[in-house]
């Protein structure tokens, strides 16, 4: 993968979880600046996602622990435990943001 296709796959699931936030109706605060987006949950709880291009990875920190997701086969997973983004960001947000909504 060149830099390209790493920008436009990482745009893309970051369009993605706005509007899985927008079409929800939770209470979520989604701020976007420079590759870095923050969502805060109602009960205080935030979670960074931040590119990181020159490994052409996407970071979440989350209150319990960093995961490193890189594109594979269609999908981000987590290099080191193998979760897929959208299936751990929709458990976290339950877990620790308390917070029901499906990326």
């Amino acid at each position: 993968m060149n830099d390209s296709e790493f920008h436009a796959l990482a745009d893309a699931i970051y369009q993605h979880i706005e509007e899985c936030i927008d079409h929800s109706g939770v209470d979520i605060d989604c701020e976007t600046i420079g590759g870095v987006m923050n969502l805060t949950f109602e009960n205080g709880v935030k979670f960074v996602l931040n590119r990181q291009e020159p490994l052409h990875q996407i970071w979440l920190a989350t209150r319990e622990n960093g995961h490193h997701f890189a594109y594979q086969e269609g999908r981000w997973i987590d290099n080191r435990q193998g979760h897929e983004l959208m299936a751990w960001l929709t458990l976290q947000a339950q877990r620790q943001g308390g917070t029901e909504i499906a990326f």
